[in-house]
């Protein structure tokens, strides 16, 4: 696949550039070209990140920070399984545990949300930084929502994190969660005042906790170009409504006009008719 000339592979991470220093200088440098376009398309082009992932993949499928790219592609194309596989791999490779949070929602994707509560409750969790705690916490509760289970789901989000007035990385997103799940539950005014404490620790707008708060409230959004579309629209037909009333005057006044001819003609030939009678009558 095409890389743009722009794409120098140098604007990889630190770590990553590191681990490409295993391999050959021509190699190294093609397999990082292809991390950034992985890395520049995932939110926008996820199939296009994929696509950049698996040239990689096929060049350094040795290479830790490789096969962690490929899952995440991967999971951001719904391909769970084949994710989880390449971070299991990076895992193996690393010994790290960053990433077990997202391969407990692997499998949540894989319709095995009991599989991905007991990742919640095992030892690699305490290993986890504070952001990857607060990950977990929120794959555990979209589990226990996988299940049924609401009430779970809402205690699960219950933490000092997301009592903390402290605006974290982590806050906007958990603070959601919460106040979706509360939705779900049915406790409308509580999940109103948490959209508002998302929609305030939000501030790169990394959830549509505004849109979600104006819904509760009963604000309806138009959209204007579909208002411009519309009023054009009628701009058009009334355009049209004249041209037809237009024309209709035309036809009005020309069969007017013919009717008058019509009627001269018919005048004329009477009186023919007359002068001739008059011209008959002394031969009689």
């Amino acid at each position: 696949m095409p890389i743009p000339d722009d794409v120098t592979g140098e604007e990889i991470d630190g770590g990553v550039r590191q681990e490409l220093q295993s391999l050959p200088k021509g190699l190294a440098e093609d397999v990082s070209r292809n991390l950034v376009m992985v890395a520049r398309l995932i939110d926008e082009d996820p199939e296009g990140a994929y696509a950049y992932s698996r040239i990689a993949l096929r060049l350094a499928s040795r290479v830790a920070a490789v096969r962690e790219a490929a899952g995440f592609a991967a999971y951001a194309n719904q391909k769970y399984s084949e994710a989880l596989a390449e971070f299991r791999a990076a895992r193996r490779m690393t010994g790290n545990v960053d990433l077990w949070p997202v391969m407990a929602d692997c499998e949540r994707g894989l319709g095995r949300p009991e599989k991905a509560l007991d990742m919640a409750g095992a030892a690699e969790v305490h290993k986890l930084d504070k952001a990857g705690q607060v990950e977990m916490r929120l794959v555990a509760a979209g589990a226990r929502r996988d299940m049924g289970q609401l009430d779970a789901a809402i205690v699960t989000l219950q933490s000092p994190e997301l009592a903390s007035n402290s605006v974290q990385p982590w806050t906007a997103r958990l603070r959601y969660a919460y106040a979706d799940a509360l939705l779900a539950a049915g406790r409308e005014d509580e999940a109103r005042e948490w959209f508002a404490k998302a929609v305030e620790s939000d501030k790169d707008g990394s959830t549509d906790a505004s849109d979600r708060l104006a819904e509760l409230d009963g604000v309806e959004f138009v959209d204007a170009l579909v208002e411009d579309e519309d009023e054009v629209e009628v701009e058009v037909e009334t355009e049209a409504e004249a041209d037809d009333e237009a024309e209709d005057e035309i036809e009005t006044a020309t069969d007017a006009e013919a009717d008058t001819e019509d009627d001269g003609e018919d005048d004329d030939e009477f009186d023919v008719v007359e002068a001739d009678d008059d011209d008959e009558a002394p031969r009689g």
